[in-house]
């Protein structure tokens, strides 16, 4: 979400990489933004060679998954699931990895020589260490191997710029760490779409916008695209001469498009997404942005393979199958297709969100892929970097009703530490963006926490800046965090000392309560000088603070893993202990959200 297209020395990361490198891969040369149009559709090849016959139905197979985020091992937590034995409760099963998920994929194109494998975007991008420590070639090279064949580009694709992103589909080295991985790396076998993601340039969608697949003398089409609120969430650097348009009617304009090659079935892979109130395979009450998109489509699409909100969810919207395979790799949706031969049309969809369980076998090829990078990833996802009293989240009792969470203030406090001395830019405040904490830090009994931990919570490889800002523009960045229609809350970390009141029933623009802004227990005025440390996504006015990029650039510091490792580093043996939730407070009830 967070990650800048400039990279920067990672330091301490960089040097493992360097010590670990086990061979360079060639003469590959990195791959820039191509200034021309995007490559012709690719028509798939046929996945059986049956020969159609004049009536009938063809029955296919679609294999689908949603936020895979380079989880190559059963992510943290897993996925929650009914109870067999008492439905009202939920239990947690330990789903996902990549090995496991591939034996299933296999599983179920077994089922049908007619199949698919498809995916609705941000694969990588906010992974764990193991795969983000090679720019998520592990990934791409795992899920090739389990045979994906189209996905949608997410907005983390983007992380880390357009010109990355054509790299992870073309191959070579990376242009500034170069090959680290334990071969060379050729790029995605898999072809991503991005339909609605425009080079200004141009006019010409940056990868194709859609893929064409043959079975049985029956075309479908499947169009991928990027939300259009993807300039909210990324780097404005890393997406520099992109637009993104909207969704539903860059759909409505290529149905005709694809109706003139003789497609009649068509599928919309969408890195955007909804959040029912029920279980993982049905859509009670559902809700969000891809209820509104769906109704705006084309009656001609009859299937939405949809992501982004990290839910599961099995739907009929406007009379369409909608589906979605929570995140990480704990579910793969297997959904049956029935085609009239004669016409090419849709007649039935249907879908199951199936678990990806612990019990199912290893895939072998898999693990060796996995074993190849482990090896050189492992000593420092194991170093030790400190301790830890008890764990620290953006969830339940770790988080308050003012926005803030144990984990938010333990980053933003490790930023202020690394930037408070003179020679390091003076910073007073720190503040980092919700979005920007991937995830809490988990406890162990024996206290200790791994660098791999704290990567978990800070993947977006950001770089520390100072800026220097007055009152005014302090209480005018603080009133950001509620956008000007309301809809979103981006509630900014913040670190020791400052604090302040805020009450939703006063109007956007004015919701911190009058005097309420305090430093180091003193007010704050409008015309006083401020220096404030961030990360540089939040620098460029990233998550909409815009008042940032006006700031008065200081001084540049360290990566902010980096700070958080150094904030442990200097506790040494003395536990990090959460601090109370009492820096930002809603003074009204909430009632009205």
């Amino acid at each position: 979400m967070n990650r800048p297209f400039v990279r920067r020395p990672l330091g301490a990361l960089s040097l493992l990489l360097s010590a670990a490198l086990l061979a360079a891969c060639g003469s590959l040369s990195p791959t820039s933004t191509s200034s021309g149009p995007a490559p012709l559709p690719p028509t798939l090849g046929a996945s059986a060679p049956a020969k159609p016959a004049a009536t009938g139905a063809v029955a296919v197979k679609v294999l689908a998954i949603n936020d895979f985020h380079g989880n190559l091992m059963p992510p943290v937590g897993g996925i929650k699931l009914a109870d067999p034995q008492n439905p009202d409760n939920k239990v947690t099963v330990a789903a996902g990895g990549a090995e496991r998920m591939a034996t299933l994929v296999a599983q179920i194109k077994a089922k049908n020589p007619n199949h698919v494998f498809v995916a609705a975007g941000d694969l990588v991008g906010a992974s764990p260490l193991l795969s983000a420590l090679f720019h998520d070639e592990p990934t791409i090279e795992s899920l090739g191997m389990m045979g994906l064949d189209v996905a949608s580009v997410g907005n983390h694709e983007f992380d880390q710029g357009v010109a990355e992103l054509l790299r992870k589909q073309r191959g070579g080295c990376h242009p500034t760490d170069g090959c680290k991985g334990p071969t060379e790396f050729k790029g995605a076998r898999y072809q991503y779409l991005a339909a609605s993601s425009i080079d200004q340039k141009t006019g010409q969608s940056i990868l194709p916008a859609y893929a064409i697949k043959r079975f049985e003398g029956v075309s479908i089409g499947f169009i991928g695209l990027t939300l259009k609120g993807t300039p909210e969430l990324v780097s404005p650097r890393a997406i520099a001469g992109v637009r993104f348009d909207d969704e539903a009617e860059t759909v409505n304009r290529l149905v005709p498009e694809l109706e003139r090659q003789g497609v009649h079935t068509f599928v919309v892979l969408i890195h955007e997404g909804g959040s029912p109130t029920g279980g993982y395979n049905e859509c009670p009450g559902i809700s969000g942005p891809i209820v509104d998109i769906v109704k705006k489509l084309d009656k001609r699409v009859g299937l939405i393979v949809s992501g982004h909100t990290h839910r599961a969810y099995n739907c009929r919207i406007d009379d369409r199958l909608v589906t979605s395979g929570d995140k990480y790799g704990t579910l793969v949706t297997e959904i049956d297709l029935r085609l009239d031969r004669a016409s090419g049309r849709l007649l039935e969809a249907r879908a199951d969100n199936v678990v990806v369980r612990p019990e199912l076998a290893k895939d072998p090829r898999q693990t060796l892929l996995i074993d190849s990078y482990q090896r050189v990833a492992q000593p420092l996802i194991d170093r030790p970097v400190g301790f830890l009293s008890k764990a620290v989240s953006k969830e339940g009792e770790d988080k308050n009703a003012g926005g803030g969470s144990t984990v938010g203030q333990l980053v933003a406090d490790s930023m202020l530490a690394a930037m408070r001395s003179p020679e390091n830019g003076g910073a007073q405040i720190a503040f980092t963006n919700v979005g920007g904490v991937r995830t809490g830090i988990i406890h162990r009994d024996d206290d200790h926490v791994t660098f791999g931990d704290l990567f978990a919570t800070l993947p977006f490889s950001n770089a520390l800046v100072v800026v220097e800002m007055s009152g005014e523009q302090l209480r005018q960045v603080l009133e950001q965090q509620w956008q000007a229609n309301d809809s979103k809350f981006l509630a900014l970390q913040v670190s020791q000392g400052l604090s302040y009141r805020w009450d939703k029933r006063r109007p956007v623009g004015a919701r911190l309560v009058p005097g309420s802004l305090m430093l180091d227990g003193r007010p704050v005025t409008p015309t006083q000088t401020l220096r404030v440390a961030i990360n540089d996504f939040l620098q460029v006015g990233g998550d909409g603070f815009t008042v940032f990029s006006q700031a008065r650039f200081v001084q540049a510091g360290p990566m902010a893993v980096d700070a958080l490792e150094g904030y442990f580093k200097a506790h040494g043996a003395t536990r990090v202990t959460p601090t109370a939730l009492d820096r930002v407070t809603r003074v009204d009830d909430g009632k009205d959200d």
